[in-house]
């Protein structure tokens, strides 16, 4: 028996909106005119969702900021490749407090958005999203971690993906820190 919130070899969740609300995701809002002030402060991590089940159809263009000069456009055939068919979730991502705890999901997620609407913000991470023809229909979830490592979380959530659909979620690149028994944040999911 895996411990509960213990990512094993089980599939502990169900890749939707629904199976993401139990895990105490919140929001679940448009990301493309998010307001920070209703994204909590804290760490923790957070999901970009796409709810249309309609192929998707990429730009020729991303219109994510160009950090350091660095053009964030991937060619359309590198994009259908990492495209992860039947998946709702597109991203995850994590948030820290920061050296001095001023960071935390609001931020982050300011952040994110800035990037994808042009700007030339640190957040080179999911930015395969901002390609998508349909990127203003997107949904961002958030769960604030307490007590918890959101890279740990984000890396156990990656992980349980990977195990669900065979591949890392559309826009994340990385497949997180590989720890032997990352946590996905959820300290009621127990699984056999």
């Amino acid at each position: 028996m895996v411990a509960p919130g213990r990512m094993g070899h089980h599939r502990i969740m169900e890749w939707t909106q629904a199976g993401l609300s139990k895990l105490r995701f919140g929001g679940f809002v448009p990301l493309a005119t998010l307001d920070p002030s209703t994204v909590p402060a804290d760490a923790g991590v957070y999901v970009v969702l796409r709810t249309s089940g309609d192929p998707p159809v990429f730009s020729d263009v991303n219109t994510a900021g160009h950090l350091k000069g660095k053009d964030p456009t991937v060619a359309t055939p590198v994009l259908e490749a990492a495209w992860v068919p039947s998946a709702v979730v597109l991203y995850i991502g994590k948030a820290s407090g920061g050296r001095k705890g001023r960071r935390g999901l609001r931020k982050r997620l300011d952040e994110y958005r800035r990037h994808g609407g042009g700007r030339p913000v640190g957040h080179w991470g999911g930015r395969y999203i901002w390609q998508l023809r349909d990127r203003d229909q997107l949904l961002v979830a958030w769960k604030p971690t307490p007590g918890q490592d959101p890279e740990d979380v984000e890396s156990g959530l990656i992980a349980d993906f990977r195990t669900h659909y065979g591949a890392r979620p559309f826009a994340n690149r990385k497949a997180g820190r590989q720890p032997s028994d990352a946590t996905t944040g959820d300290e009621t999911a127990a699984t056999a």
